[in-house]
C-alpha cells in the first residue's frame, strides 16, 4: 500500500491542532506531511512527531503532490481551495458545512456509512459535530429495527464554537461570580451559568441551521427517505468540552431496552453505561479527551410505540471533528481511493 502526501488546511485551529495529534495517534501511514494556514497564521513552528514544522500560507500551489487534505479552516476557505486540491488530483476531506448537502460528495461516518466513500470526485465532507455522535449509534439500531421517527435535544459545549468562545466562558464566569458587567461577543445572551436554545441563525421554519444540520445530515448519511419526520433542538450549555444528546426514537419494528443495551455494547465505538440505580450514567467529563460515544439512559419511550429513549454524550472536537476526519482518511487510505 503506497504512503500519501499529506496536508492539514487549518492546522492552528482549535481542530487542526486536535486532528494532527489524531493524525499520531491512529498512526496514519504517510510520505510527508505539511501544514497550512492563513497568511496571519503562517510562520507559527508545530511539534510533530518528534520534528519542527513551520506552517506555511496556504495558496494555490501548497496542494501540488498532495494526495490527502484534512481541512478545517472554515467554508470560505474550503470553498476557495477544494477546486485547486482537486485539479491536482488530491481528495480533500473537509470539516466545513460548505460541502455537506452537494449531491456529489459523500457524507460520511467512519464505520457507518464506508461505501459512500467510493462515490467522491475528490471531496469528501464530514458531518457536524451534533450529527457525528448521533450516527455511531443509530445505525445498528436501524440495522435492526428500522427507524420511523426520531426528536433529538442537544447540549452542546463551547468548544464547539472555536477557541474565542471557550474563552468567554472563562471570562464570563468570572465577571459574574466577582458580580462584574461582561459584553458577551460570541453568544447572543450570555453563557455562564445559562442555556442558550439557539446555535447559528434561525431559518424561515424557525428552527436553526444547526437543528436543520441534524435533519438533513441524519438523512443523507443513514440513506433515509426524505419523508421521515426527524426534529432537532439544539442548545448551547456552559461546558467546555462534549455534547449531550437525549434522542427519541420510534421504530417500525418492536426493540426492548435490553436489546438496545445490547446492539450497542457490541457496536463500533460505543461505550454503554447505563446503571441508573448506581448513578452510573455517563457525563461530558467521561467523555472529554477519549474517543468513544458513551451512551446511557436507555429505556421504553412512553410516548411512542416502538419507542427507545436515550442519552448520548461524545467528545465534539475528537468524534464530532477532529478524530472522524482522521479515520475518514485511514479509510481513504486502507481503501486505496486517492
Amino acid at each position: 500500500m503506497r504512503k500519501p502526501n499529506i496536508a492539514i488546511l487549518g492546522a492552528t485551529g482549535v481542530v487542526g491542532r486536535e486532528i494532527t495529534k489524531i493524525v499520531d495517534e491512529l498512526g496514519i501511514q504517510f510520505n510527508e506531511i505539511k501544514f497550512l494556514s492563513s497568511a496571519k497564521s503562517a510562520g507559527t513552528k508545530l511539534e510533530f512527531q518528534g520534528k519542527t514544522y513551520t506552517v506555511e500560507e496556504a495558496k494555490p500551489e501548497s496542494f501540488d503532490g498532495v494526495n490527502i487534505v484534512l481541512a478545517s479552516a472554515g467554508g470560505s476557505t474550503s470553498q476557495k481551495f477544494a477546486p485547486e486540491i482537486v485539479k491536482r488530483g488530491g481528495v480533500l476531506i473537509d470539516n466545513s458545512s460548505a460541502f455537506r448537502m452537494e449531491k456529489d460528495v459523500p457524507l460520511v461516518i467512519a464505520y457507518v456509512n464506508d461505501e459512500d466513500l467510493k462515490k467522491h470526485k475528490g471531496i469528501i465532507a464530514n458531518p457536524n459535530c451534533s450529527t457525528s455522535q448521533l450516527m455511531l449509534v443509530l445505525k445498528p439500531l436501524h440495522e435492526k429495527a428500522k427507524i420511523k421517527r426520531l426528536i433529538v435535544s442537544t447540549y452542546q459545549a463551547v468548544s464547539g464554537a472555536g477557541l474565542a468562545a471557550i474563552n468567554e466562558l472563562t471570562a464570563n464566569t468570572k465577571a459574574t461570580l466577582a458580580g462584574e458587567e461582561f459584553e458577551n461577543k460570541c453568544f447572543k445572551k450570555p453563557i455562564s451559568f445559562n442555556v442558550i436554545p439557539q446555535i447559528d441563525v434561525f431559518c424561515d421554519n424557525g428552527y436553526t441551521k444547526e437543528e436543520m444540520k441534524v435533519v438533513k445530515e441524519t438523512k443523507k448519511i443513514l440513506h433515509l427517505p426524505e419523508e421521515l419526520p426527524i426534529s432537532c433542538t439544539a442548545a448551547r450549555v456552559p461546558v467546555y468540552n462534549g455534547h449531550s444528546e437525549a434522542v427519541d426514537i420510534e421504530f417500525e419494528n418492536k426493540i426492548s431496552p435490553d436489546e438496545v443495551r445490547e446492539i450497542l455494547k457490541n457496536s463500533f465505538g460505543i461505550k454503554v453505561i447505563d446503571n441508573p440505580d448506581n448513578f452510573e450514567y455517563p457525563t461530558t467529563r467521561d467523555a472529554s479527551g477519549v474517543d468513544p460515544v458513551f451512551v446511557g439512559r436507555i429505556r421504553k419511550n412512553l410516548a411512542f410505540n416502538n419507542g427507545i429513549s436515550l442519552w448520548c454524550v461524545a467528545d465534539n472536537l475528537r468524534i464530532g471533528a477532529a478524530l472522524n476526519t482522521v479515520r475518514i482518511c485511514q479509510k481513504v487510505i486502507e481503501m486505496e481511493l486517492y
